[in-house]
């Protein structure tokens, strides 16, 4: 029999509702994979086989996920598991309960299965700001997978997992689904409950999946997406039945292409690839518009004044009292608090704790975070109008292939605008998506990015469908031994 850790969900599920295999087939499959591959990889933190097995052997096939393992980043709540964000401050947490997206996984017969590895609290666009150690891309094993989702994407690529739930604050779904050479969605804002999930910035994250076929994320994304009330930012909107719509074509969509994404600033492999897939897109029966998002340009600066003043609040919480690594130095509360902090947090989260609490400050709010906050608006208009004259957006997911580990870790800048094609969609709490396009003359994947209006997933996998389905990028592996 084929490795079952190669397929994807929905191939899986006819496999298994035909009775071929058993999800205890499956689940050491991927098991056995992890066992050969991650050491080198670096793909998982942790991992329960014996309880994930008992689970398995009492899957229902008929659900609608029934027996498949799904691979959990690991700022995600699954209850008794590790949840470390990354971090050496949570080092010993377990979570006492389910976020709402692995409940409602659970409710159709998934079997949650592994700790991803990722960046520290989600914050990198690489990979190498994990406490533990940095992911390997799977094609190249000295570049980078990107991140912040590093372990998802680089473990759907690798067939280390089925498939995998990350989550997207500035582009750390897209960007390494890109890097890797999958598939993954940001749903729009409010779509997916943020209930269970280790916040980074609250207005800006969502959860979302990694998978290795637009038909396998529409999947999950039926099975994740709904109103929670345990989440007063989620929308009170209908789920469509995204996998029934998923061959509707592109005949008659109109497709905008921002000028401010096809800079002369991107890697010619990129630009190459792009046009190539703007010309397949346009073979596929779409009209191609240039259009104009003007705020572009200050995106990057505007998220990371956003993004790292809801930090430093959220990150405020971890303060080794009530769970999680304490300083063994102990004199005073101050110098508790302050030493534990100091031990826990890595270099990353503690640079963008202390830029967050400075645009915070009094004297400051005002010229940085005010402003922020109204170019924010500014940004969200600029996609308004550009819906206005067009279906959906396209774009290159990233200016560059996957860089070399270690190439951009000084320079904090450089790895910033590795999310510069992103970022704009999560200030404007619109829906994105990336699919694999092309690789570069070294053999790394390239990313092609739709990004639609808010709550119009379905339009966005439709498009995505329609290219996957012209083009062969996604039967693409890498090819990994031992």
């Amino acid at each position: 029999m084929s490795d079952l850790a190669a397929f994807g969900v929905a191939e899986l599920q006819k496999k298994l509702r035909a009775r071929e295999i058993s999800p205890p087939e499956i689940l050491r499959a991927v098991n056995d994979r992890i066992e050969r591959l991650d050491d080198d990889l670096g793909a998982y933190l942790s991992r329960d086989f014996e309880t994930a097995l008992a689970e398995a052997e009492t899957a229902d096939v008929n659900l609608p996920l029934g027996g498949i393992p799904i691979a959990i980043k690991d700022l995600i709540n699954v209850s008794g598991q590790p949840c470390t964000a990354g971090s050496r401050i949570l080092q010993g947490y377990r979570a006492p309960y389910d976020a709402t997206v692995i409940a409602r996984l659970r409710g159709v017969g998934a079997i949650p299965f592994g700790r991803l590895n990722m960046d520290e609290f989600a914050m990198g666009s690489s990979g190498e700001n994990s406490s533990v150690r940095a992911t390997r891309n799977p094609w190249a094993r000295d570049r980078v997978p990107g991140g912040s989702s590093s372990g998802a994407a680089a473990a759907v690529a690798a067939g280390t997992a089925i498939a995998a739930l990350g989550s997207d604050t500035g582009g750390s779904i897209r960007q390494p689904a890109a890097m890797c050479g999958v598939v993954g969605v940001k749903p729009s804002y409010g779509r997916v409950s943020r209930y269970g999930l280790t916040a980074f910035s609250s207005s800006l994250d969502q959860i979302g999946p990694l998978t290795k076929t637009v038909t396998d994320a529409a999947l999950l994304l039926e099975v994740i997406a709904g109103h929670d009330a345990k989440d007063s930012t989620s929308v009170k909107a209908p789920v469509p039945h995204f996998t029934a719509s998923l061959a509707r074509g592109l005949r008659g969509l109109r497709l905008g292409l921002p000028r401010e994404y096809v800079s002369d600033g991107i890697d010619p492999a990129v630009r190459r690839a792009f046009d190539e897939a703007v010309a397949c897109l346009t073979t596929l029966g779409a009209e191609i518009v240039e259009v104009s998002l003007p705020h572009t340009e200050q995106s990057i600066s505007v998220y990371y004044l956003i993004a790292t003043a809801e930090a430093s609040a959220n990150l405020a919480r971890f303060d080794g009292i009530r769970y999680g690594r304490q300083t063994k130095e102990i004199s005073e509360i101050a110098n508790f608090y302050e030493r534990t902090r100091s031990e826990g947090f890595g270099t990353e989260v503690k640079r963008r704790i202390i830029l967050g609490t400075y645009v915070l400050s009094a004297g400051y709010y005002d010229a940085y975070y005010r402003r922020a906050q109204k170019v924010r608006e500014l940004i969200r208009r600029d996609f308004t109008d550009a819906f206005a004259q067009v279906d959906a957006l396209i774009s290159p997911t990233t200016p560059t292939p996957a860089f070399r580990l270690g190439e951009k870790v000084s320079d904090p800048l450089q790895m910033y605008l590795a999310d510069i094609f992103t970022n704009a969609a999560n200030l404007a709490g619109i829906c994105g998506l990336s699919l694999p396009c092309g690789f570069s003359e070294e053999r790394l994947p390239l990313g092609l990015q739709i990004l639609a209006p808010a709550l119009a997933e379905e339009l966005l996998l439709q498009i995505g469908f329609a290219y996957e389905q012209a083009t062969a990028w996604h039967e693409m592996r890498p090819a990994l031994t031992s």
